[in-house]
């Protein structure tokens, strides 16, 4: 059971360093990360009472 747990954990920490690694390295092979932007514009009418 110890074995598994440790594999487990393994697993985990390995799989949270290639994440990171991908975040850092994935834009110089052409994977864009950032959103495309666009402006809206939304019309607002204020009631005055």
């Amino acid at each position: 059971m110890g074995r598994l747990f440790k594999l487990l954990i393994f697993l985990i920490v390995v799989g949270f360093i290639g994440l990171v690694a991908y975040a850092y390295v994935g834009p110089f092979f052409g994977a864009e990360f950032a959103p495309e932007q666009t402006e809206t514009r939304v019309p607002v009418t204020l009631g005055t009472d």
